[in-house]
């Protein structure tokens, strides 16, 4: 007996409507890159100029934040976005231990006596503007990749969205130091920063198991957040 086809419901976002994020999460992306590489450049000057651990280490995340955009261009500039993912999400993953060794170095050292950092307006100001820029950008882009169901999109916008919180403790040590004279919260600052760094690694490595199509209740069995869930 022949059964009458029954036409089947796309999954996911029609063609037209996938290009069209697709694009979208391009041009923000390039928008972290150009903004990152600024911001980079003025905190790592900065910080070399008054021996702030946490100054140069949020410009070093600035630094990862542009390889993490960098990957996700990489990885939506070929003809299959999804067989990329996996190895952006890797870069991703590895760009956020890179930063949280390296900053956490750097505090010990600094909080062992290795140095004093010193008052930096240039960096306050940096920090404050940073705050007030990454939250729109990390939200677009965010809502841009869970719609389209990117992975990597929304695990470079969580990176983004570091960007925010570290823009935040870095204004209160900074702002601590040069208020009272606590060079000691600068390299605490900068410990914060690297314990963000581990856990966003950690949760960008794990996101290849994350959220597949085959296995939707992965992320919840695991105890993890899937960075692919709606809401």
């Amino acid at each position: 007996m022949n059964l009458p086809m029954v036409p089947l419901t796309p999954v996911g976002p029609a063609a037209q409507r996938k290009a069209a994020l697709g694009r979208r999460v391009r041009l923000l992306v390039a928008a972290t890159i150009s903004y990152n590489v600024v911001e980079a450049v003025v905190a790592i000057s900065a910080g070399a100029a008054v021996d702030s651990t946490a100054l140069i280490g949020f410009g070093l995340d600035s630094v990862i934040e542009v390889s993490s955009a960098a990957a996700v261009a990489w990885q939506f500039a070929g003809r299959d976005p999804e067989a990329r993912e996996r190895t952006a999400l890797r870069i991703i993953a590895v760009s956020f231990f890179a930063l949280a060794a390296y900053v956490s170095v750097e505090s010990l050292r600094a909080l062992a006596g290795g140095g004093e950092a010193g008052h930096s307006a240039v960096g306050l100001v940096l920090a404050a503007v940073s705050l007030a820029v990454m939250p729109g950008l990390s939200w677009a882009q965010r809502r841009a990749g869970r719609e389209l169901g990117s992975r990597t999109a929304v695990a470079d916008s969580k990176q983004t969205l570091l960007c925010t919180y570290l823009s935040a403790v870095l204004l209160v040590g900074l702002g601590v130091n040069s208020l009272f004279g606590w060079s000691w919260a600068d390299p605490v600052a900068a410990l914060v920063i690297a314990a963000v760094a581990v856990k966003e690694g950690r949760d960008a490595w794990r996101g290849d198991a994350c959220c597949a199509p085959a296995n939707p209740r992965a992320a919840t069995a695991e105890g993890g957040d899937c960075p692919c869930a709606t809401g």
